[in-house]
């Protein structure tokens, strides 16, 4: 069984606050932090509507809040929220999250990207996350951001960084496919298991053509797995094979051991479609391979889907300086507080509803008791 999630508070209590200390400055920063979560926690999407959940709650957040000039205006949670620094904040984030998890060693650490599609603003892009999510503790670890006119390969190092890595196995899709990401992975002391794509060209095609032509002449066990949900059958052939001296980029690739391929059959109805991927793997077992190319889809599945689904954060249009990047940090904040450390039996939808309705109950979320401790 998981530990539960610590009090966030002090774990952002020495963030730098962004706003210079004039008589203006009227709200703590924690008291506009742990407002927005709290909101984020009972549903609410919107500035305009964190204040009108504050402005309601206000008896119940002075039970751990200061708020010496009462509740912050829409605007200047906005505001306050877009200027904090967000490698400050994902720092703080991730020490928080890895608090409670803090040994990785047989975990599976999935990285992978996601476009924040609201935050779209005239010629500039959606800000674009790269997260790491613990697979079997369906645990958010850390956020990285990608830089404008950038893309996931610069951030994924910065990402991994974060995290002390020894004993886990670090899964990514193709746009990890870079020789100093898997550095970086061997020298945090993991595994890996890297999906290849198409550049550069000739290492997918030498591993496609090997691994396509040893199954094909039945010289490589395959390992078949059968799925059935919702009206979709999905039958998976994984191969794997260590037999890889002839591969000349195999001394460029730190810990390589061996490359994978897996066929994937989908049958809807009448319509079937078969899909064929290939990994490099740094260790040669076929079962492991397998748990680790299915578990990857946990990422999209557990974190992507839900932030959209039950966070709305593809609509949500907050774009303002950091805002977007920051505020999709208080939504994974909020959706590890409502896996973990809310009722097992309760989905996310239903634990949102009881936070907005019961204050006992979202102060279980926020602290795993009634009263706070104090900080």
């Amino acid at each position: 069984m998981l530990p539960k999630l610590l009090d966030p508070r002090p774990y952002f209590a020495n963030l730098p606050d962004p706003r210079r200390e004039t008589r203006n400055k009227l709200h703590p920063l924690q008291d506009i932090l742990m407002i927005v979560l709290c909101a984020a926690l009972s549903g609410v999407e919107d500035w305009v509507g964190i204040e009108a959940f504050a402005e309601e709650k206000e008896a119940w957040l002075q039970g751990f809040l200061d708020l010496p000039n009462g509740i912050p205006s829409h605007d200047t949670l906005s505001d306050v929220m877009g200027r904090i620094d967000p490698g400050a904040f994902r720092l703080g984030f991730t020490v928080w999250a890895t608090a409670a998890l803090p040994n990785l060693a047989g975990e599976q650490v999935c990285v992978d990207g996601k476009a924040v599609r609201g935050s779209r603003d005239g010629e500039h892009p959606a800000v674009h996350l790269v997260s790491a999510f613990a697979g079997q503790a369906r645990w958010v670890l850390a956020q990285q951001a990608v830089a404008e006119k950038s893309n996931e390969i610069t951030a994924i190092p910065d990402l991994l960084a974060l995290l002390d890595l020894q004993g886990a196995v670090v899964s990514a899709d193709a746009m990890s496919y870079q020789k100093a990401i898997a550095q970086t992975i061997v020298e945090g002391g993991a595994d890996s298991v890297l999906a290849l794509k198409d550049n550069p060209p000739t290492l997918c095609e030498d591993v496609q053509l090997w691994l396509d032509t040893e199954v094909t002449c039945r010289r490589l066990p395959v390992q078949e797995t059968v799925e059935k949900d919702h009206g979709r059958l999905e039958i998976r052939h994984y191969a794997l094979s260590s037999h890889i001296d002839w591969l000349e980029a195999k001394p460029d690739w730190a810990g390589l051991q061996a490359v994978g391929r897996v066929e994937s059959t989908r049958i809807i109805g009448d319509q079937t479609s078969t899909e064929c991927r290939y990994f490099l793997c740094s260790f040669p077992d076929r079962e492991r391979f397998a748990a680790a190319v299915r578990g990857h889809w946990g990422i999209e599945n557990q974190q992507h889907w839900v932030l959209d689904v039950q966070f709305g954060e593809n609509a949500c249009r907050t774009r303002k300086d950091h805002s977007a990047e920051n505020l999709a940090l208080i939504r994974r904040v909020a959706l590890n507080v409502l896996r973990h450390n809310g009722p097992a039996r309760d989905s996310i939808r239903r634990c949102k509803l009881r936070a907005a309705l019961n204050d006992d109950y979202r102060l279980r979320l926020l602290f795993g008791q009634l009263s706070p401790a104090t900080t």
